[in-house]
């Protein structure tokens, strides 16, 4: 079973490792410049002065100090640090258990053959006990079906992903050129983070691991963070940003549509690491997956 990372989020491609190293300071301001042209600022929030310029010389491959567009009062976007692994770990953690009853019981709204599957054994039982009682007990059956196999997935995903990427953030995307891995900071504490992988074969970024901690929703942390992911993408001249996505919520998709991503098609057929394709697990569980594509440059 492949446990790697799914392809739930962006591809990118990358050439030699020289070609990754520190633009110049002029060519990168002009960069970043034409990134913030290309998406809406976002909203500004009060805080206190803005910290003097960095010094001249060779900047973290994020952009300068590692730091992103504010996204509300005292929060930051800077690169990982070896420190944040748990930290960052546990906010993927929970972003992903959040999944479990939003996939087996709003997920099926996605899935009108399901629901006719399932509206079928709930008559069926009726013809054949002609009971009420029975008849009303088989929905409630079959949504805890659907509950337990969504968390027997997931969980089973959880684990492959704790033992990949997951397991050593610091060797898998800060140390690989095209890769890295950022979080949002807030009052000194880690709330939501974010990475970027290259694909060489057709020079785009992968944007895939972003989750916010769901007590600091709704500041403009999520946007941030996927905008940091859109200047890297920017400044190591890849040609787009990808991602794949399973969520259900609407607010996920639309925030991928506020950063310029186009909705590129769906698919039912999609198999997520950790399942195992039985018959069982193909009648209570199923995702659909949404592909998403920035287009930056025409190659």
């Amino acid at each position: 079973m492949h446990c790697g990372p799914p392809d739930m989020v962006c591809e990118t491609k990358i050439v030699a490792a020289e070609d990754h190293e520190a633009l110049p300071g002029a060519k990168k301001d002009a960069l970043l410049a034409a990134a913030g042209a290309m998406w809406p600022p976002l909203p500004a929030a009060p805080g206190p002065a803005a910290a003097p310029p960095p010094a001249p010389g060779p900047q973290p491959r994020g952009g300068p100090e590692g730091a992103g567009p504010p996204a509300g009062r005292g929060v930051c976007i800077r690169e990982f640090r070896a420190a944040e692994q748990e930290a960052a770990r546990r906010i993927f953690y929970d972003g992903i258990l959040e999944r479990i009853p939003n996939t087996a019981f709003r997920g099926l709204r996605q899935h009108p053959r399901t629901q006719l599957l399932y509206a079928l054994l709930t008559a069926l039982c009726f013809a054949v006990t002609r009971s009420l009682m029975l008849t009303c007990l088989v929905p409630a059956v079959l949504l805890a079906l659907r509950y337990y196999y969504s968390r027997k997935v997931i969980l089973a995903y959880l684990e492959c992903a704790l033992h990949t990427d997951m397991a050593d953030i610091e060797q898998y995307y800060m140390k690989p050129p095209g890769s890295c891995f950022w979080v949002a900071v807030l009052d000194g504490n880690v709330v939501g983070i974010v990475a970027a992988r290259a694909q060489e074969e057709d020079n785009t970024v992968e944007l895939l691991r972003m989750s916010v901690d769901s007590r600091f929703r709704g500041k403009g942390i999520a946007k941030a963070l996927g905008r940091k992911v859109l200047e890297f993408a920017v400044l190591h001249d890849y040609s787009a940003v990808v991602l794949g996505t399973t969520a259900v919520k609407v607010a996920a998709h639309k925030l991928y549509e506020s950063l310029g991503f186009r909705h590129m098609g769906a698919s039912d057929h999609y198999v997520l690491p950790g399942m195992t394709l039985s018959l069982a697990e193909r009648l209570f569980f199923q995702v659909r997956y949404h592909r998403y594509r920035l287009q930056l440059r025409e190659e």
